[in-house]
């Protein structure tokens, strides 16, 4: 393999769009946060090569990519889309709120009287 089909983990991450910044990536990368093909990594140097599966966990939410290209610039949103496959299963739909929960406007204001009472009555706290 050729060295320039491999890329360190920072410098991919930053590529790919997936932080703002070198530094942060690198972060990312030394708090464990990063796993190739499962394996959890401590190094921001670590070489990746096509085909590697990253597993990256940010703040809310958890990526799962396959690496494609490693890519040699942090150009535009569409061309950083073409360095990975996303394979990051979707979000378990949310469940709407039950049918007895009183719902106001948004930006009605405070509840009045007349709401608080009927708010008391669903929630059996007649008094």
């Amino acid at each position: 393999m050729v060295a320039s089909d491999r890329q360190r983990v920072d410098k991919w991450l930053f590529f790919a769009r997936v932080v703002k910044s070198r530094s942060l990536a690198a972060k990312l990368a030394q708090a464990g946060k990063v796993r190739v093909n499962g394996n959890r990594i401590e190094q921001a140097a670590y070489q990746l090569k096509i085909g590697d599966v990253l597993t990256i966990t940010l703040e809310r939410r958890i990526l799962v990519y396959r690496l494609l290209d490693p890519g040699t610039r942090r150009g535009p949103a569409e061309e950083a889309r073409q360095l990975y496959e996303d394979l990051t299963p979707p979000e378990p739909r949310r469940e709407a709120a039950p049918a007895d929960v009183a719902v106001r406007d948004r930006g009605a204001g405070r509840p009045t009287k007349k709401d608080r009472r009927q708010l008391q009555r669903i929630f059996g706290e007649d008094s």
